[in-house]
């Protein structure tokens, strides 16, 4: 892999796993353009933890506030109370620890079968169009002012999990998941970009355990490292740009790109 493929494939990383356009579905088809497959596995981990920081960074506060909340609660379990029960930031650490589950699940069940449906341009086409008609629906849904409970968290955390496969946009689908059940948009993507940490960090634990098995040792540290600097710097653009579409009232626009790739790939990869 040169450093040029490299840089491209960030930028595909970094656009397209926050943008509600699908990861794993453009790296899949940009592997088929480029004619390139990854040396080792250890090149998506680099990926990947240059997308999680991205939203480590955005986020900070957030996760600072929820971090918080959460050492307080344990100091408060610990001295036999149940103070700090009705905070805002423990309660949406909860909420997400709950969506977290079906995806951990998801991934030990069926991680041979998901695997295996990243090697289909096909699958890929049919997906991304699905992605489209999720995301051009949510414009007949009017703004809802929910929060998140049990019931709504688990849903969108069954929709992260469907998006293990390849073409389905794992923050279209969550955010959508979350509009459809009436939460207020701008909660709904934070929950969603926050949602992904788990995800993203556990993928890359898993993929972590094979980088040994299948490592190179000729490859070049230094391309991997500009593939994980531009995932970074590109995803916390794309974040930045995606929560503004969201405040506007304009995320089912992404639908229409979701169409005409799914569209053309179907006819070309024929």
């Amino acid at each position: 892999m040169t450093l040029l493929e490299a840089i491209i494939l960030g930028i595909v990383q970094g656009l397209t796993e926050f943008l509600p356009i699908s990861s794993s579905g453009h790296l899949v088809l940009g592997e088929y353009l480029l004619k390139v497959k990854f040396d080792d596995i250890s090149f998506e981990v680099f990926l990947h933890l240059g997308t999680f920081l991205s939203v480590v960074v955005v986020f900070r506060r957030k996760i600072g506030s929820m971090a918080r909340a959460v050492w307080l609660k344990a100091k408060s379990l610990l001295k036999g109370g149940a103070a700090g029960t009705g905070d805002e930031d423990w309660h949406l650490f909860r909420m997400i620890v709950v969506g977290s589950i079906p995806a951990g699940v998801a991934g030990l069940l069926f991680k041979s079968y998901v695997e295996a449906s990243f090697s289909s341009v096909l699958l890929v086409s049919l997906m991304l169009l699905f992605t489209g008609t999720i995301l051009f629906l949510t414009q007949f849904f009017k703004a809802g002012r929910g929060r998140f409970n049990l019931g709504n968290a688990l849903l969108v955390g069954l929709a992260q999990a469907l998006a293990m496969l390849p073409g389905v946009s794992r923050s279209g689908l969550t955010i959508s998941t979350a509009i459809y059940a009436r939460v207020e948009r701008s909660r709904a993507a934070e929950f969603s970009f926050l949602l992904s940490l788990p995800a993203i960090l556990g993928a890359s634990l898993v993929e972590l355990k094979e980088v040994s098995s299948y490592a190179n040792p000729g490859h070049d540290l230094g391309i991997y490292l500009a593939g994980a600097v531009t995932a970074f710097a590109v995803g916390y653009v794309a974040i930045k740009f995606l929560l503004k579409v969201i405040r506007k009232g304009k995320f089912q626009y992404f639908a229409y790109y979701c169409f005409a790739v799914g569209l053309l790939f179907l006819i070309f990869s024929r």
